[in-house]
């Protein structure tokens, strides 16, 4: 089911051959790359059937993927999509024969995978743009330094104030 959020940068509608479509799961954006003819280029995880793969949750903390061919409506499924080619206006996209030369040429291989530096979004963007690029990566990584800063600020505010109790006056 395609998003109809008006506040969405692209509106949704008919993917055409090398758009980026940004799939909506409960917990997270899963990202696929659109071939033509109703079918995507995605990742999913190694250890599990095709059909669990699509939703799983699992699938965000694997360390390898395998590159599937699958029809863009099996793998949305209940949630909704969108095309967001969203890169677009600072990356310039390689011509779609590339970008489809490029992916078919990935299809049923085996890649790494990691959350934060090889992910979905950054396999499709490097298949779109020739550089991989994750804004939900970057967002991730931006996080976990604030919630390690603030640790660490609580940590030395704890020193200092249990230094500071137990020093006589």
């Amino acid at each position: 089911m395609a998003s109809n959020d008006p506040d969405l940068p692209d509106p949704p509608g008919d993917p055409q051959p090398g758009d980026l479509i940004e799939i909506f799961r409960p917990a997270y954006q899963h990202w696929a790359l659109y071939l033509g003819d109703g079918y995507i280029i995605n990742l999913t995880p190694v250890d599990e059937s095709q059909a669990a793969a699509m939703s799983s949750v699992k699938s965000v903390f694997s360390r390898k993927a395998v590159v599937r061919m699958q029809l863009l409506k099996e793998v949305v499924g209940s949630d909704s999509y969108r095309v967001n080619n969203k890169y677009d206006h600072n990356h310039t996209p390689l011509p779609v024969c590339e970008i489809i030369e490029r992916a078919q040429v990935l299809i049923d291989q085996e890649v790494s995978y990691d959350l934060l530096g090889s992910n979905c979004e950054h396999f499709v963007t490097l298949l779109r743009y020739g550089e991989g690029v994750s804004e939900q990566a970057t967002r991730a990584i931006g996080a976990i330094s604030l919630v390690t800063a603030a640790a660490s600020a609580f940590s030395v505010l704890g020193l200092i104030n249990t230094r500071s109790r137990n020093r006589p006056f």
